[in-house]
């Protein structure tokens, strides 16, 4: 690097100082010269030895070369009116002299400054150009000049790559043999992919063109393309991942842009019976029912143009054979080889279908069977619990023993209890057609609380601890609620141990928007597997031999469920086997909208 002198407030390189010393010696040695051989009478020939200091000013400085000319030619000039004069030949020649001075200087200056320039812009062009530039030897293939870009692509300096070859950046010995066709049977290539080696030998790809300058001397662009490389190879694997998915899947799978068929996987050539040849590049007229076609463009055009995506959507689809198939669809947009497309998933809901309507007709016949069965069931217990309760009244009138009425009140037990299960079985069947509707009403709920217990008799078998806000009031149907708080209190009552230990408490806050009514007992508890089939009809929340014991049907947790949810709410269960259950009322604090 140039060092800098510090004169009086400029500063000048050492570089241009010794050239200025050397055009100021050199000026003065030929007008001391001239002088010399003008006095002299001397040979003329003196007089070209001016063009040594002025090509070599106007060289490396046009314009102060310019002006050197025209001092070097006054002074000349002035040295031959001095010493010439007054031969008039001899002015004329030295005139003409100092006039070529000028002229020849000017001449080189222009030239100099042209190729100052054009090497300017060159250099400009070549630093600062976006591409890597490299020079190079066509016979040799050394590497005469590269520009920063180019260097600071692959990580080498220039000083390493002065000391390579151009062949050496290849980093296939392939691609290296293919290039050296080329550069030997066109003048001219451009748009030659291939792979160079980094400094730390890895492999980049690039793109390059190139041209001779001279006979030997070439020309190359490099463009940087890994990064674009590696995005179409990482493209290139997810589009094969992805069409291994799709050949894969076993749902239905079909592309659509701009509504016409592009891909279809073997799961739905097989659903619909076409061959690819058959639908590819053409509409989805064949597969649609006359009657969803309007509907089916309208989704895909949505599909393709607007967001939210449009959900799932049921449509018949005509296979090959004729036959109409219902089939649910699911839309996702997509990029398909760079375009905007439908993905279409289509689920075969036919069977699913044909399986709904028999399950719905067999409820249907199961509620009706269950209805008639109770019915049946309840119009013999009439007469039965009507002669218990005679008997009952009055043993003295038919010669009842104290033995054979204590034998009819659990009789007269054993009948309520059937009646109860019959009534829970017609309100079962009543709540599964959904004809049931809820009267809603504001009430205590500590008062119905007392009120259950009174009823059921619950304190003689258990301690019952109340945990309720004394205020605390219900908006609900007040005869549902009572049922299903009655039946968690009798399941907690009848399946806890000795002593039994009931706890009702109340949780909520004033930012929660539900009741929280818990029941917790001390009893023989519910496993994991159990848990959730306590509220299925015909379920026991009990282990075996809790069943035996009690011989309980299964009913009142499931109709509990459902009037809960009837009101929007929920019923959770926390339970630990041999140490209890918590079953918890989570009901919402404003009426349900619609009930």
């Amino acid at each position: 690097m140039d060092q800098h002198i510090e004169f009086s407030g400029y500063s000048i390189s050492s570089t241009d100082l010794v050239r200025f010393v050397v055009i100021t010696s050199l000026t003065l040695s030929c007008i001391l010269i001239t002088a010399f051989s003008l006095s002299r009478q001397g040979e003329t020939i003196f007089t070209q030895i001016f063009y040594f200091p002025l090509l070599y000013a106007a060289y490396f400085y046009p314009k102060k070369g310019f002006y050197l000319a025209c001092t070097c030619a006054i002074v000349y000039e002035g040295l031959a009116y001095l010493f010439v004069v007054p031969s008039t030949s001899g002015v004329i020649y030295t005139t003409g002299q100092a006039l070529l001075f000028i002229g020849i200087t000017a001449v080189v200056a222009y030239f100099i400054e042209k190729v100052n320039t054009s090497e300017a812009r060159f250099r400009s062009i070549f630093e600062n150009s976006l591409l890597g530039i490299v020079l190079f030897d066509q016979n040799s293939f050394a590497i005469r000049l590269t520009n920063s870009h180019f260097e600071a692509m692959l990580g080498y300096t220039d000083r390493d790559l002065s000391h390579m070859t151009f062949a050496q950046l290849f980093f296939l010995k392939e691609d290296r043999q293919r290039f050296f066709e080329n550069l030997g049977s066109s003048q001219k290539i451009t748009h030659f992919e291939t792979c160079f080696v980094t400094k730390n030998n890895k492999p980049t790809w690039v793109n390059l063109s190139w041209s001779r300058i001279t006979g030997n001397l070439v020309s190359c662009s490099i463009m940087d393309m890994n990064k674009y490389k590696l995005a179409e190879q990482e493209a290139d694997e997810n589009y094969a991942q992805f069409r291994q998915l799709t050949d894969g899947s076993p749902t239905s799978i079909m592309i659509l842009r701009n509504q016409i068929i592009v891909y279809m996987n073997p799961s739905f050539k097989a659903f619909s019976g076409y061959e690819p040849d058959e639908l590819l590049d053409k509409e989805t007229t064949p597969l649609i029912h006359p009657e969803d076609q309007d509907n089916f463009l309208n989704t895909c055009h949505l599909a393709e143009t607007q967001s939210p995506l449009p959900g799932r959507s049921e449509f018949r689809i005509l296979t090959k054979s004729g036959e109409t198939r219902l089939a649910k669809l699911f839309f996702t947009r997509v990029l398909q080889k760079g375009a905007p497309a439908v993905l279409i998933n289509l689920i075969d809901i036919t069977e699913q279908e044909i399986l709904k309507e028999r399950i719905l007709q067999d409820n249907e016949r199961r509620h009706s069977i269950i209805s008639s069965c109770a019915h049946e069931l309840r119009t013999p217990l009439q007469p039965i619990m009507g002669y218990i309760e005679m008997l009952t009244q009055d043993p003295e009138t038919f010669g009842v023993t104290e033995e054979t009425r204590i034998i009819l009140d659990r009789c007269a037990r054993s009948v309520d209890r059937e009646r109860e299960i019959i009534n829970q079985m017609l309100e079962l069947s009543v709540l599964d057609t959904g004809n049931l509707y809820l009267k809603y009403s504001q009430f205590s709920v500590p008062d119905l609380l007392n009120k259950i217990i009174d009823a059921g008799g619950y304190r003689e078998n258990a301690e019952i601890t109340i945990d309720v806000p004394p205020d605390l009031t219900f908006e609900a149907d007040e005869n549902k609620i009572s049922n299903v708080i009655d039946s968690m209190l009798s399941n907690a009552v009848n399946y806890s141990t000795p002593p039994r230990k009931i706890r009702i408490g109340y949780q909520t806050s004033s930012y929660d928007k539900l009741h929280r009514l818990s029941i917790q007992d001390n009893g023989v508890g519910i496993t994991d597997t159990q848990l959730d089939e306590i509220f299925e009809p015909f379920q026991h929340p009990d282990n075996g031999n809790a069943k035996r014991r009690y011989d309980r049907i299964g009913l009142s947790l499931s109709i509990a469920k459902k009037y809960i949810k009837m009101h929007k709410g929920y019923i959770s269960v926390d339970s630990i086997v041999n140490i209890g259950s918590t079953f918890s009322i989570h009901l919402p604090k404003q009426k349900a909208s619609g009930g």
